[in-house]
This record gives C-alpha cells, sequence and structure tokens, in this order.
C-alpha cells in the first residue's frame, strides 16, 4: 500500500474523514485488495464502519460505485486513494447542496510557468514576445460529490471513469458543478508530490 511516513496513504484519509464526522466509509479494491482488507477489516480499530466493494476487473473511480449493493438516498464524497488533502468536507457537501448540483468535482488552480520566452509569429511575421509566461489552468482534484442521481448513469460491472460520468451527466442535463478548493492538496501519484507529503509528515511527527 502506498504509504506517507509510517501510516498508509488510505489511513490518513480515514482519520481526516473521522476526525470531520464520517463513520461509514467504503473502500473499491482490486489490486492487492486483501491486503488492504487485512488492515483496515471492518473499521473498528479506526473508529469507523469500512465496508468494500470488490472489483474483479479494473472498472475506474465512478464504475466502481456501481457495485454497491444499496443506491444512497443522499449525496456521497468519492475520493481518489492517491490523493492528500486538508479540503474540509462539509463545506463541500453544502456548497453541493447550495448550488442544487449532481455532481461535483473539487478543482484546483494549477500554476505552470514557461521555461523559455514564447514567440507569436503571423507568417514571417513577429508580432508578440512574451519572456517565460506562467500559465494558469484548473485541475481536477480527485474529490468529487455526487448525488443518487448520478449514480443512474452508471451501468454495472461496466469501466467508468469520472470525467466519462461527468459528460453524461452534462448530456443528460443534470448539473455538473466545479468547487474551488484552496486548501493544501497533494496528487501522491506523482513521485515529487509523494516525497513532498512525506517531508511534510515528518515535519508534523517531530512537532
Amino acid at each position: 500500500m502506498l504509504k506517507v511516513g509510517d501510516k498508509p496513504m488510505l489511513e490518513h484519509l480515514i482519520n481526516r474523514a473521522r476526525n470531520q464526522g464520517f463513520k461509514k466509509i467504503v473502500l473499491s479494491v482490486n489490486y492487492l485488495g486483501h491486503m488492504i482488507e487485512d488492515y483496515f477489516r471492518d473499521g473498528s480499530r479506526f473508529g469507523v464502519q469500512i465496508e468494500y466493494l470488490r472489483e474483479t476487473a479494473p472498472l475506474g473511480t465512478a464504475g466502481a460505485l456501481s457495485l454497491l449493493p444499496n443506491k444512497p438516498a443522499s449525496p456521497l464524497i468519492v475520493i481518489n486513494g492517491d490523493v492528500a488533502t486538508e479540503i474540509k468536507f462539509d463545506d463541500l457537501l453544502e456548497f453541493h447542496k447550495r448550488q442544487k448540483a449532481k455532481l461535483t468535482m473539487a478543482v484546483r488552480l494549477h500554476e505552470w510557468q514557461h521555461p523559455y520566452g514564447v514567440v507569436t509569429i503571423d507568417g514571417s511575421n513577429i508580432v508578440g514576445f512574451e519572456e517565460k509566461p506562467v500559465y494558469q489552468t484548473r485541475v481536477n482534484a480527485g474529490i468529487y460529490v455526487l448525488s443518487p442521481e448520478a449514480l443512474e448513469l452508471l451501468q454495472a460491472n461496466q469501466p467508468c471513469d469520472m470525467p466519462t460520468l461527468f459528460e453524461r451527466a452534462r448530456s443528460s442535463s443534470l448539473a455538473t458543478i466545479a468547487y474551488p478548493t484552496h486548501e493544501p492538496w497533494l496528487d501522491i501519484g506523482r513521485q515529487e508530490d509523494l516525497k513532498a507529503a512525506n517531508q511534510n509528515q515528518s515535519k508534523e511527527d517531530s512537532i
């Protein structure tokens, strides 16, 4: 299992959710899923109730939700297992409800500086020049809120990633909303972010 400090990344996420009042957690497992189940079991050791969705083949973040035995009656939060975040889940849920959304995606502002001076040309004529410009984009933070209606767009045991589900929802005229998150966030699936997360954890452990 992916670790930050001496704990599995999932344990950090579970502890954060518990500390914000969430008691029931569902984990989707596939490859090495037995290791995850052996470690977390029913969740009682962590002060929560844990259930499992067992994929026999990769279904994607959204597709795995088609395995839920009972469709939820209220919105649920879905989060990728390789995300380190300090997002306030209550604020996210409240935003989702206030916007009357059916699907909400947390997004982050990402800045990237071009390493070179950028030249704009028209034919052979130079019409503009910008020295190492900074570009801003909004990226998917891997954290979502889905209302029950969104799950009706899934087919049982059929692969589906979240962008595809959002596109299906838009095509079906369901409200899809972006939630700007400004809290600390890392995608530790990237090696440099995993290193940063471990450095931050080491600082917390030394306090």
